[in-house]
């Protein structure tokens, strides 16, 4: 098991990174990874703590998250001798410091700005032009500081997103279940349940949540976390990627740039939970009451890509099993499952 050493959740705890380093047992030079947008609004209060408790740091503004973006961040880290990479930021930022510390073999910190998805914890980096459709094992973070103030400034849509990637959890697991019964697949029961609290507890409490509640905002991060602990736990992204991940990646695959992460998990997860023959229009319910999307084309997405993307998912990772082994579909059975469950 890789796990995180420290977790830090709290309003106002950016201005403590410099501690929270020094906790961690670190000192030296530090590659910080940011974007253009977020260097700016977190800069007054990263540079007094980490000149405070004697860090030096250079930054790397990060623009996408593509092979480009980790190769210049590396090389930053390699010419500057940094001892440390910390990515601050949303997903891209994160990913592209998650691999570039991965590839230097440096110890990596998350300092997520929003919380979209699992991806600020998780031991997997998304990064464009890997040759590979889904996320490049990594490392996960030795530490996580998590400033709730700081995320509850993104933009909501942001937050519902996470929402979606959460609930994505209650298909990822029936999806190992499968796997386990048919194929004998190594099943971490553990893991399992760590991962389906994020998805139960957002399921369970929609139509209350209100994403402008910095103690909602804090549950949806916790629980985010809890799920990239899961997988560490796994050792697999098992318990957080299933079907409805596999159909996220064969739109991705397609070149289908609309919408975020974790809201196409979430309209995957409402077609595979029909497939599965789990309560879907309870999916899609918690998704309409956290103001995530349920139809395809409220992110962009035409009907024709949802319908091909369902036909080709399993085969994006032919060797994870999941209910599209069970449940082949060819167009006209992905068709129908589109129409009835209002995705198209």
């Amino acid at each position: 098991m890789d796990l995180p050493r420290r977790i830090l959740v709290g309003q106002g705890v950016l201005e403590q990174l410099g501690e929270f380093l020094k906790g961690l047992g670190f000192s030296g030079k530090l590659l910080l990874v940011s974007g253009p947008n977020v260097k700016p609004r977190v800069n007054d209060q990263v540079m007094p703590t980490l000149t405070k408790n004697q860090f030096e740091s250079v930054w790397y503004l990060a623009h996408a998250p593509g092979t480009k973006d980790v190769e210049e961040a590396s090389s930053i880290a390699r010419s500057e001798r940094a001892d440390l990479i910390i990515g601050i930021g949303g997903g891209k930022s994160v990913d592209v410091a998650k691999l570039a510390a991965h590839r230097m073999n440096l110890p990596f910190i998350s300092v997520p700005t929003s919380a979209s998805h699992d991806g600020i914890i998780s031991p997997f980096a998304s990064i464009r032009g890997l040759g590979r459709p889904y996320s490049h094992p990594c490392r996960p973070p030795i530490g996580i500081l998590a400033d709730i103030d700081l995320i509850s400034q993104a933009p909501s849509r942001l937050l519902s997103s996470g929402c979606g990637d959460l609930i994505a959890k209650l298909t990822a697991v029936r999806d190992w279940e499968f796997a386990r019964d048919d194929v004998k697949e190594y099943y971490a029961k553990y893991a399992a349940k760590l991962a389906l609290l994020g998805a139960e507890m957002v399921t369970r409490e929609a139509e209350h949540i209100d994403l402008g509640d910095k103690e909602v905002v804090r549950d949806i991060v916790e629980a985010l976390i809890s799920s990239g602990v899961a997988a560490g736990i796994a050792g697999s992204s098992r318990p957080c990627s299933g079907s409805e991940h596999l159909f996220t990646h064969a739109l991705d695959l397609m070149s289908t740039n609309s919408g975020l992460h974790g809201e196409k998990c979430g309209i995957g997860t409402i077609l595979m939970s029909k497939l599965q023959g789990k309560d879907w229009k309870k999916v899609k319910e918690s998704l309409i009451a956290v103001n995530a999307p349920t139809k395809a084309s409220q992110i962009g997405i035409s009907s024709e890509d949802v319908i091909q993307a369902l036909v080709t998912a399993q085969s994006v990772r032919p060797e994870r099993y999941t209910i599209l082994n069970k449940q082949k579909l060819d167009r006209q059975k992905a068709e129908e499952l589109a129409e009835t469950t209002g995705v198209i």
